[in-house]
């Protein structure tokens, strides 16, 4: 039996010192030196195998918190594990109390095709660190080799050519597609960052700056319109993802999707990745070809469409998590007082225990939320160099494979 752990974690902009990432926004070295500090704790604290990052505008900072870890792991370890002469080194507790380094792992970086450089127009990338390395080079999903246009039907008493479209060559942040081998497995992991709902606002040409984007005169329409478009643009990319994923399923390899969904679990846009749910029973639902009222599906057409249906489909660990645990308290973030879920671990069928052919289960779901806060609660700690996400962890088991736990040290 093979246990592992994977994580989210967007690190909210992951740049260097004196390095202006968004307009007017930059960190003074002392202040890169503490979110470094603040990012190498958290990331030694989940001890998580694989990890995917968001929200990294640079390598090189990346790999600097890396290297910490592992100076931290290392003298950490030299302090609380005892050597093999102590006659009690083999106490179960100090399996718990170890922690291990990535000095050995694989590190991927996605970075953002729309990242010129600029100073203050900068774009951030992801990336997936992995202590099981990876089977495959990783692959990355951005600029799309045709453009994806998604034409809407016609109304009723309209021509087709009045329907309209919606068309994107690119997404706002790369998707990183890595395939790690975990025990006997290989699993792949997508890990992305969809498009935020802050409102996308068009600046008029000659102009400086959007009309939205004048706030003391107010425009509530046209930042609705804002916002549709935003929401419009993550659902896109959700869809791009899906045909990824349903293409991984059909090839029969495991899925784990993680990051910023910037969404529920229930919004149209995670259901667009999860896939459908099936309903309870397709017997009551008129035939697609019916020509009568009692054109309906067989039982066995019911089954065969729910089995399709179900193998593939995504589950939210969060929602196993809680279904185990009886909790409803899981939240990743926090704007306007509205605490809620938007990073997201998803899995395939392949890691629920009740499914045909399951690998393995998820056994425990962490999150890692304590510093977030949105300025709402006057008595909550709150620094703004620290992420403004909570980071989550889902502890996996695969089935009948090596026991791997000696890689942790």
């Amino acid at each position: 039996m093979t246990r592992f752990t994977i994580a989210s974690f967007n690190v909210k902009n992951l740049i260097g010192a004196d390095r202006e990432y968004y307009q007017f926004q930059q960190y003074t070295p002392e202040e890169y030196a503490w979110k470094e500090d603040w990012m190498a704790d958290q990331v030694l604290s989940m001890d998580a195998d694989i990890v995917c990052f968001q929200e990294i505008f640079e390598l090189e900072a990346l790999e600097a918190v890396v290297s910490e870890v592992n100076s931290r792991a290392d003298a950490l370890n030299d302090a609380t594990i005892p050597d093999k002469s102590k006659r009690y080194h083999r106490r179960a507790i100090f399996r718990k109390l170890a922690v291990s380094s990535y000095a050995d792992a694989a590190l991927a970086f996605a970075p953002n095709a729309a990242d010129a450089g600029v100073p203050g127009a900068r774009r951030p990338g992801v990336a997936v660190l992995s202590r099981f390395g990876f089977a495959e080079p990783p692959v990355i999903i951005q600029d799309l080799p045709e453009p994806l246009d998604i034409p809407f039907t016609p109304l009723r008493g309209l021509d087709a050519g009045e329907a309209g479209f919606f068309r994107i060559k690119r997404l706002s942040r790369p998707i990183l597609k890595v395939r790690v081998p975990i025990g006997e497995q290989v699993v792949t992991v997508f890990n992305c960052h969809l498009k935020s709902k802050l409102g996308e606002y068009i600046t008029p040409k000659g102009a400086d700056f959007a009309p939205e984007q004048d706030l003391p005169n107010y425009d509530a329409v046209g930042r609705a319109l804002g916002s549709l478009r935003a929401a419009t643009r993550r659902m896109a990319e959700a869809w791009v993802l899906r045909r990824e994923i349903v293409a991984e399923l059909k090839a029969g390899n495991p899925v784990m999707v993680l990051g910023d969904f910037n969404d529920g679990e229930h919004a149209v846009s995670s259901e667009i990745i999860a896939g459908e749910t099936p309903f309870k029973n397709y017997q009551w639902m008129l035939r697609h070809d019916a020509e009568n009222y009692g054109d309906r599906y067989s039982e066995e057409e019911s089954t065969a469409i729910s089995t399709q249906i179900e193998q593939l489909r995504l589950h939210s660990a969060e929602k196993l998590f809680v279904r185990q645990s009886l909790r409803d308290m899981v939240y990743t973030s926090a704007f306007g007082g509205v605490y809620e879920s938007i990073d997201q671990i998803f899995l395939s069928h392949h890691f629920l225990p009740e499914s045909p052919g399951s690998l393995g289960e998820m056994e425990y779901f962490s999150v890692f939320n304590d510093h977030i806060t949105d300025g709402s609660h006057p008595e909550a700690p709150y620094n703004k160099l620290a992420s403004d996400h909570g980071q989550i962890i889902a502890h996996i088991h695969i089935k009948n494979s090596p026991d791997t736990s000696e890689l942790k040290r």
